[in-house]
């Protein structure tokens, strides 16, 4: 294959990459912008407490099993 042959092959091939790219980064950006910004959980103490001694709860039989 001579060089000529070569170039113009990636410069197809450059042209299909740039299409496929400019259809993902505008289907992207459309549907990012439709939902909005992500709103923050907020837990409250009681919760938080709960799943703490929960979790406690886990670690402790883990440990006792593996004794």
């Amino acid at each position: 294959m001579a060089l000529a042959e070569i170039v113009v092959a990636l410069d197809g091939e450059i042209a299909r990459l740039r299409q496929v790219r400019a259809l993902l980064t505008d289907s992207n950006d459309h549907t990012a912008t439709s939902r909005g910004p992500r709103k923050k959980h907020v837990m409250s103490a009681e919760a938080r407490k709960r799943i703490g001694d929960a979790q406690r709860k886990r670690w402790a039989n883990w440990k006792k099993v593996a004794k």
